[in-house]
């Protein structure tokens, strides 16, 4: 494990310095982490919870179709636009500005455009966020009437929402247009459950989609039952993130902060956990996933890859974390391909072809290793079945990080 935790500390140091501007974040420390990792644990495992993807995602009861086929890799989230109408202390970003829709920083100002990107790479789902989508209602509607259009009629898509602008009339619309699913945040309005009761019946399948706040665990718990009400599938609990933008905020609330690839909220994980825990002893009619970072750090981004690489290459070469491999006994490497709108002189690009549209794309190697004469047998055992534990061995733990997806919710 030594790889690993050499591996962890540098996480640790670079989240630290990329923060050392608040001096008086609260950091955890190793006091109170064992403290901290009996109290998940209890949360976890007594009794046993049901869990996916690794186990990097607890949830109770069931959780919906377009959780499931994020989790699989088969889903492309468009971001419709930057901008949003509401001012949530926990939002990562600043949301001011309209954007281009995008997906992956791959910008499409035609909806025709985008759904044929979802057809030739195989998405059978899709998400329209923001910022707020309802915010430019109509833009949102001709992107939903493409993909209806053009793609497969199985596709299942869904919409993010604070709900502030939602109508009747507007979610006739989106219904009556092949919208499978809608999900609100209601931690945007104070929690308020009128727009979630105007959707029930109009749109099959309503979520509440909500960072775990601490503070608001108590209420939370108490609304469950308005929420199955008020016609409520499912309940997505997020964990609270740190960043630049919301870093006064969160400090401001003396949260203890875990600084891996991004600091995340010790206290919103444990709150997550809770109300899972709570739901199932009440028998709650209701599903309830804690979507983790290390879930979507991990899946969303392997999935992704995998997608995008699986149209270009052989698939066989491509690993679980969805990097392209190529091994050759003395050396191994890793790529991912990087997509473009438009070619850049500065880099050796490839072109695909949509209806007449072109794109472009690049395949960057991100790992290259010389591979010693007694290592080389190792390597090819690792490749060929994933090992139980996590390598020791510093090459070896290296490769595994390319190779698979890791599993679990880290320790403390």
């Amino acid at each position: 494990m030594e790889a690993k935790y050499t591996y962890l500390n540098s996480l640790v140091n670079k989240t630290k310095a990329e923060f050392a501007n608040w001096p008086d974040i609260n950091w955890l420390n190793p006091y109170k982490a064992q403290e901290f990792q009996v109290q998940r644990d209890n949360l976890l495992f007594q009794p046993a919870k049901i869990t996916l993807f690794k186990e990097t995602k607890p949830y109770y009861n069931h959780i919906s179709k377009g959780c499931r086929l994020c989790g699989e890799g088969q889903w492309s989230c468009l971001f419709i636009t930057n901008k949003c109408n509401a001012n949530c202390f926990y939002c990562p970003a600043p949301q001011l500005n309209d954007e281009t829709p995008s997906t992956q920083g791959f910008k499409f100002n035609n909806p025709e455009a985008y759904a044929l990107y979802l057809k030739h790479f195989g998405f059978k789902a899709v998400a329209f966020s923001g910022g707020e989508p309802l915010l430019f209602f109509d833009r949102t509607l001709a992107y939903l009437i493409a993909v209806r259009k053009i793609c497969k009629k199985n596709i299942y898509t869904w919409m993010y929402t604070n709900g502030i602008l939602a109508t009747k009339d507007k979610l006739k619309v989106l219904a009556n247009n092949g919208l499978d699913e809608i999900r609100f945040d209601i931690g945007a309005t104070g929690y308020k459950l009128d727009k979630v009761r105007m959707a029930s019946g109009l749109i099959k399948n309503i979520t509440i989609e909500i960072p775990a706040i601490p503070e608001e665990q108590v209420k939370l718990i108490s609304l469950l039952p308005q929420m199955v009400d008020a016609g409520v599938h499912n309940l997505n609990l997020h964990q609270l993130r740190m960043t630049r933008h919301n870093v006064n905020k969160l400090n401001s609330k003396s949260y203890t902060l875990i600084p891996t690839e991004r600091p995340l909220v010790l206290e919103s994980e444990l709150t997550a956990l809770e109300i899972i825990h709570t739901a199932q002893q009440q028998g709650m009619n209701i599903g309830i996933n804690y979507c983790s970072f290390c879930y979507k750090n991990r899946f969303q981004k392997a999935g992704y890859r995998k997608k995008i690489a699986a149209k270009i290459v052989n698939p066989k070469s491509i690993t679980e974390n969805g990097y392209i491999r190529q091994f050759k006994g003395d050396s191994i490497s890793y790529r991912t391909i990087s997509l473009s709108n438009s070619a850049n002189n500065s880099q050796k690009l490839s072109k695909i072809e949509l209806e007449g549209r072109e794109y472009f794309y690049t395949i960057v190697t991100v790992y290259h290793q010389n591979i010693p004469l007694k290592d080389q047998s190792n390597i090819q055992k690792l490749i060929e079945t994933e090992p139980t534990n996590i390598p020791h061995n510093p090459l070896l733990f290296e490769v595994w990080q390319y190779e698979y997806i890791e599993k679990g919710l880290r320790e403390y």
